[in-house]
């Protein structure tokens, strides 16, 4: 049934429009009724009372900021009348109950992946090219085009076809504008190597420069990237002369896994006899390693050695109320089969930390949350920022007003299970449960940690589209409305729009999801930002980004 608002949390003093509301409207709901003093968007939010300057506004069930005039019911909420707050919060000694789901039904559930001898499962087969310095991306654009496009690993040519339409339209004068914008589908090209899933490369631009200490936490990154279940090979390109030098990078990376035993290829371009001969003999090699590498096949593995980060990005007001409780409640789901799920986004924890640290197992592992969040906190009120300016100008004009209803609405994401371990920058998952990433809020460097961490599948929701993914690992959209989810069929696989609608219910939703990710974690489906070779990958130097 068609809904037109809703109120999140029994203790909230704001309501939430769930379409577009009209000044002047009156309202009955939960046996009251409410006139509408402005027009309401859909997405944004009125005060149900009359409130004097300083009043505090409680939405998700926890403190979102402070009004900062005083209040008619009815009012919308908007960036002029209220500011962002937050309770602040420490150990209490508390460690909240958890009642898991029932997921009964996915007891003996497997996917298809790839089994490692270390024990874990990659969720896809891929061969990387990690760079230890910017000084070899020229390098690897090169080895890209020509292996991607030689073994079937390239985007469609669609757009070198449109741009050569344009170009004859031109030189036959012809009008632009209403030239040639219909194209020929653009068969896609058969892979050589039926078992490996594609050759990434890990374009960036450290490794030498800045300080010593970027080098150190890019070659945590890179290492993590190299050790990744999803990853079957490596070749490393390395200039010679950076701060990043391979000896330490194969140091960190056999400290990290003591058993590695990846196929791994290294070349250092100031001991070659030229960049030709460089390139060449990083293309022979890689090829040999492929070979090896598509000997692997997909096998049944159990549900609980899928690792799964949680993301929102280009969140807006409906972010909190179905995407990202229904990832919530599949992340409880995969908890409950002994799965892993990885909430990072620290920025975007803000106003829930509490409730957070309550959920922690043990004293340790909240006092490392709460170390890290105000280690972070205070490093960005010490540049001139803080927390409460997260939310971007899209976020606003969608909703959220401040830091905490956006940090409120995300948190969603992790579900209710406990806080099993928190973890630091690239440090890796070992622990079955909800783990804390510390990383930026910002989409990328977030989507990035969560890889370094172990993700082997990302679920990333979005309310306006966000057009991203990540190297190795495949990133699956989730629309938290309908309108975006046809706007942008391109890039989004999973609608949540009908949670908003009435038409189905959080955790019918949630097994929605579950469905997916087994069916992506097999390779079954290719989630749209995998056929858009969308690969993006930025490193954390753990200065202020929010």
């Amino acid at each position: 049934m068609s809904r037109n608002v809703i109120k999140v949390h029994p203790n909230d003093n704001v309501i939430v429009a769930l379409q577009d509301l009209k000044k002047g409207t009156t309202l009955s709901f939960e046996g009251h009724s409410y006139e509408l003093l402005e027009d309401i968007p859909a997405k944004h939010k009125f005060y149900m009372n009359d409130m004097p300057k300083g009043s505090e506004i409680f939405m998700y069930g926890v403190l979102v900021g402070r009004v900062q005039r005083d209040i008619k019911q009815g009012e919308p909420m908007t960036t002029d009348n209220l500011h962002h707050a937050a309770e602040p919060y420490a150990y209490k000694g508390v460690h909240a109950s958890w009642t898991p789901p029932d997921v009964s039904t996915y007891k003996n559930r497997t996917f298809n992946g790839y089994k490692r001898n270390d024990g874990r499962v990659g969720t896809a087969n891929y061969w990387l090219f990690i760079p230890t310095v910017f000084c070899e991306n020229r390098n690897l654009d090169v080895i890209r085009e020509a292996m991607h496009n030689e073994l079937g690993y390239a985007v469609t040519d669609k757009y070198k076809q449109y741009t050569k339409l344009l170009k004859e339209a031109y030189a036959k004068g012809a009008d632009l504008v209403k030239g040639p914008i219909d194209l020929a589908p653009v068969a896609h090209q058969e892979r050589l190597f039926k078992h490996v899933d594609g050759i990434k490369f890990l374009n960036h631009q450290g490794g030498c420069g800045g300080t010593r200490e970027d080098s150190q936490i890019l070659e945590n990154l890179l290492v993590s990237y190299a050790d990744h279940p999803n990853v079957g090979g490596i070749t490393v390109l390395s200039l010679g002369c950076q701060h990043l030098q391979v000896d330490s990078f194969m140091s960190t990376l056999k400290k990290r896994n003591p058993t590695f035993d990846k196929p791994m290829f290294v070349f250092e371009q100031q001991g070659s006899t030229s960049e030709e001969d460089l390139i060449k003999q990083a293309i022979a090699k890689t090829f040999e390693g492929l070979v090896e590498i598509n000997k692997f096949e997909r096998t049944p593995a159990s549900l609980n050695h899928l690792t799964v980060g949680v993301k929102c990005g280009g969140s807006d007001g409906f972010s909190g109320i179905s995407a990202n409780p229904a990832v919530g409640y599949f992340s409880d789901m995969l908890v409950a089969l002994g799965g892993k799920i990885l909430l990072a986004e620290f920025p975007e924890l803000c106003g829930v930390e509490q409730e957070l640290i309550d959920r922690s197992v043990s004293k340790e592992t909240a006092e490392k949350f709460i170390r890290l969040m105000e280690d972070y906190s205070a490093e960005a009120i010490r540049v001139g920022s803080g927390f409460h300016m997260n939310p971007s100008p899209g976020n606003i004009k969608d909703g959220l007003i401040t830091d905490a209803i956006k940090s409120a609405g995300a948190a969603k994401k992790g579900g209710s299970s406990p806080v099993v371990d928190v973890l630091d920058y690239t440090e890796p998952a070992i622990k079955p449960g909800l783990s804390l990433v510390c990383t930026p809020g910002n989409d990328v460097e977030a989507t990035t940690g969560k890889a370094a961490s172990g993700a082997t599948l990302i679920l990333f929701t979005t309310g306006l589209g966000t057009p991203t993914g990540n190297p190795v690992c495949p990133t699956i959209k989730v629309a938290t409305n309908s309108v975006l989810a046809k706007r942008m069929s391109d890039i989004i696989d999973i609608d949540c729009g009908p949670i908003v609608s009435g038409e189905k219910t959080i955790p019918e939703m949630a097994e929605d999801i579950m469905e997916y990710c087994i069916k992506a974690a097999s390779g079954e489906v290719i989630p749209k930002a995998v056929q858009l070779n969308q690969d993006d990958f930025i490193p954390w130097k753990r200065g202020v980004s929010l």
